[in-house]
């Protein structure tokens, strides 16, 4: 099963036009998607919304800073 069949795909309005962005899907009920906006084709990549919460805590937070 796919679970990001029906996915709305979209990417933040601050990126730019050449091409180096994620883009993500959250119109699912479960799982958040994030595909390489050069790359729409290949596999993208299912979070459980919990995980992809976390996730983008931690970013913001800076705890993944190297």
């Amino acid at each position: 099963m796919n679970e990001l069949a029906g996915a709305v795909w979209r990417k933040s309005s601050r990126s730019t036009d050449q091409g180096q962005c994620v883009e993500l899907a959250q119109n699912l009920p479960h799982v958040s998607g994030v595909r390489d906006s050069k790359a729409p084709e290949q596999a993208a990549l299912a979070f459980s919304k919990k995980r992809f919460a976390d996730f983008l805590v931690a970013v913001k937070t800076g705890e993944l800073d190297g």
